[in-house]
Formats: structure tokens, C-alpha cells, sequence
């Protein structure tokens, strides 16, 4: 087996927190002879960004990063990019590194566009000729051949990012280290840069992604590595570890105290989204495969005699898995006036394993009575879906799971018979 191309051993980072400098002379002086005298500060603590944090990447694969905020994933990054030393352990990396971690990074303000890419590629270790070779691709991709030879100090954070990508992606490094810095570029931008990420891994290079974005990730990545409170949670192949982050999501389907939204007019509000099985009992978790009645609670001062209801099911992912809409359903909803109760009947629930955040809207007549988007989360857990004692897991892929049938016959051209 080859050397892993990057290779992180108990790699940690501690930032001291608190004032850093002292105001006037006299606090100088104060802050000096407290020093030599061993007395601390309370205005001065330590924090540790990372602890302890190790890690192998092989040469090819394509790895994401992932985490809540704070979790140590831009200081991790910093790190592997030389931007910052680690206060202990080691991180080797053996190939040309090539990174995109904030907006101008990398970048000289007051040279143009033209000139940044050649810099770049020098820092690279490129020569002029392999960058000449390259430069009409970069400026291509970045869209801003119009824009070459102004200074990047002019350029928006748009056109800054697509040049920072073009650049790092089109100089072939052997290790391209992206973050989060891809979501201040458009939907068609991101969609590029993925395109270009894949062809990047397609040709043998190493890619580690920070996102938040867990479809991208999916898109991208075939492992992950999930960092919490500066430690390593989870590494290894890409469902398990998205699995224990979402893991970390675990709330119970929501009950509001007070309404989540309420009409324009103020005359209808929605109280509550709750969760119950085929017994009218509360339950906390949906079952894969399982009964489940979605209990939605209104306060409404009119009837709404021609009205429909849809909930919109979206993944961790921000995808939409499913729409449940009364009207499509075939049912005639007449919603009277005070706090009436709407219960959509699911009885063979086909969600895979996970958390799911429902979007309710209220219809009447065809217009929109109000819109809760993120109104509650449904979890669900493993269940006996296909009845023959085998638990959908967290590791299947897609999204829902669909009731098949399998069967095996002879052609008639191979018959024996």
C-alpha cells in the first residue's frame, strides 16, 4: 500500500482568548511584573480549536470535511495550507498543495487578475510556460476575460471566488484543499466547481472538501471525516460518518408554545405540527415502515370551506423527498373556524433511517393562507420495511425505500426443455 499523501498525527491548536495587549504604560508595566511574577490573568484563557486530531488520506481519494460551526474545520484546513502552525503534532503532506479557503486568499489586491494566476502558479512551483499553458482554461472557467487586467481589488466576491477556484483547480496540484468559500458563488457556479472537483479526482488527485452542504458532499465524497470540538468524532466510509453527524440532530418532532406563523391577515395560525402512531399515541420517533399520523394544529377567526394542505418532506441533505398534498391525495378539506385538527395518515412510512424537516402550507381557493418553512422535524428510525426481519440501516443509500419483487426465469432461447 502507498504512503498516505496526507498524513495527520495528534495535530492539535490552542488559541489564548482574552485581551492581548495592554492600553497604556502603566498596564504594560502592571501586566510585565504580574508575569514575572507567575500571576495569571483572568482576562487570558486558553482555548483548543484542535485536539489531538489524526487522520490518514491516501493519494486519489476524495475526502470531506464536516461539522458544526466551531467544530476546527477551518483551523484544520489553515493548518494543512501552512497558513498557521499547529502548537503540537505533526501534519505531512507529500504533493503540491493548492487551496481555497477564504475570499483573497492567495491573492495581491493591487495586481490584476493576469498577473495573480502567474503568481499563484509560481507559489505552485509552475513555471511561466506551464502557467501560459494553462491560462486560457483558468480565465475561461473564472468568466472574466473581460476583467483580466483590472486589479482584483476591484473584482466582487463573485468574480474573486470563480478565480480563486480556476487557479487552484486548473494548476494541478497533487492535494486541492477547498472550504466552504464555494457557497458565495451562484448555483450554476457551484455546480461547475463540483463538475470540475469530480474531473479533478477522475485524474488521480487528492481533494479534501469542507462543506456544509451534505449534498455536496455526497456528491463528491467517497469518505468523511467528522470533526467535534476540535476532536476527530468519526472517519471512515461516507454514509457511516454523515450518519453520526446527523445523529447529532436528534431533536423529537416540535410542538410549538407559542405559533410558528400565522396569515397575512393575522386571522389563521399554525399551532403545532406533531407525530402520533395508528393508536392516536404521541410518539417521538417514526418507525421505517411503520403507521404514522402527522398531526397539524390551526387557530383560525374564518372558515375555510375550499382548503388543502401540503407538507413538504426535506432531507438533512436540503433535498425535497416528497410532497404530501391533500388535493392531489383526492381528499376535500373544509376547515371550520376555532382550532381545527388536520391529521395526514401515512401507513407504511418508506423514509430511510434519518431526520427529515417538514414545510407546511395552507391553501384555500388556491391561494396560499400561510407557509411555515421548517414548521418540525420527523425523525425516523430502522424498521422491518420489507417484513422479512431485515432493518433498513443508516448506510443504505437514496432516500426512500420502494416495495419490489424479485423473481428469476429461464429464457426460452436457453431452455433445456
Amino acid at each position: 500500500m502507498s504512503r498516505p499523501i496526507i498524513e495527520v498525527r495528534n495535530l492539535s491548536k490552542r488559541y489564548h482568548l482574552g485581551a492581548i495587549g495592554a492600553t497604556s504604560l502603566r498596564e504594560e508595566v502592571s501586566r510585565t511584573w504580574d508575569r514575572l511574577r507567575g500571576v495569571p490573568h483572568p482576562d487570558k484563557e486558553d482555548f483548543w480549536a484542535l485536539r489531538n486530531v489524526s487522520f490518514e488520506i491516501q493519494p486519489g481519494e476524495v475526502a470531506g470535511v464536516i461539522g458544526r460551526n466551531g467544530a476546527g474545520k477551518s483551523t484544520l484546513l489553515k493548518i494543512l495550507s501552512r497558513i498557521t502552525e499547529p502548537t503540537s503534532g505533526t501534519a505531512t503532506l507529500r504533493g503540491r498543495v493548492a487551496s481555497l479557503l477564504e475570499v483573497g486568499t492567495g491573492f495581491h489586491p493591487e495586481l490584476t487578475g493576469r498577473d495573480n494566476v502567474f503568481l499563484n502558479g509560481a507559489i505552485l512551483g509552475m513555471t511561466r510556460s506551464e502557467v501560459r499553458k494553462k491560462f486560457d482554461e483558468i480565465v475561461a472557467f473564472a468568466e472574466i476575460d473581460k476583467f483580466v487586467d483590472t486589479p482584483v481589488k476591484r473584482y466582487s466576491s463573485g468574480m474573486y471566488v470563480r478565480l480563486a477556484f480556476a487557479v487552484a483547480a486548473h494548476l494541478e496540484p497533487e492535494i486541492l484543499i477547498i472550504d466552504e468559500v464555494l457557497a458565495v458563488g451562484d448555483a450554476a457556479f457551484q455546480k461547475k466547481c463540483l463538475g470540475k472537483m469530480n474531473l479533478v479526482a477522475s485524474e488521480g488527485r487528492t481533494v479534501l472538501f469542507v462543506s456544509h452542504n451534505m449534498a455536496a458532499v455526497q456528491q463528491l465524497c467517497s469518505r468523511a471525516i467528522l470533526l467535534a470540538g476540535g476532536a476527530v468524532e468519526a472517519t471512515g466510509h461516507l454514509d457511516s460518518v454523515v450518519a453520526s453527524y446527523l445523529a447529532h440532530d436528534d431533536h423529537p418532532i416540535r410542538t410549538a408554545a407559542k405559533p410558528i406563523t400565522r396569515s397575512a391577515d393575522g386571522s389563521t395560525e399554525l399551532l403545532s405540527v406533531t407525530m402520533t402512531d395508528q393508536e392516536r399515541r404521541p410518539l417521538v420517533r417514526a418507525q421505517c415502515g411503520g403507521e404514522v399520523h402527522l398531526i397539524i394544529r390551526l387557530r383560525t377567526t374564518r372558515s375555510l370551506p375550499d382548503a388543502a394542505v401540503s407538507l413538504g418532506l426535506n432531507s438533512a441533505f436540503e433535498l425535497r423527498v416528497a410532497t404530501l398534498h391533500s388535493r392531489i391525495a383526492g381528499a376535500t378539506l373544509s376547515i371550520p373556524a376555532g382550532e381545527p385538527v388536520i391529521t395526514c395518515q401515512l401507513p407504511r412510512l418508506p423514509l430511510v433511517p434519518g431526520n427529515y424537516a417538514i414545510d407546511v402550507k395552507l391553501l384555500s381557493g388556491g391561494d396560499a393562507v400561510l407557509f411555515a418553512a421548517n414548521a418540525a422535524t420527523l425523525p425516523v428510525e430502522s424498521g422491518d420495511f420489507y417484513g422479512n426481519g431485515r432493518l433498513a440501516e443508516d448506510q443504505w443509500s437514496g432516500l426512500v425505500l420502494l416495495p419490489q419483487a424479485w423473481s428469476v426465469t429461464s429464457s426460452p432461447e436457453f431452455s433445456t426443455q
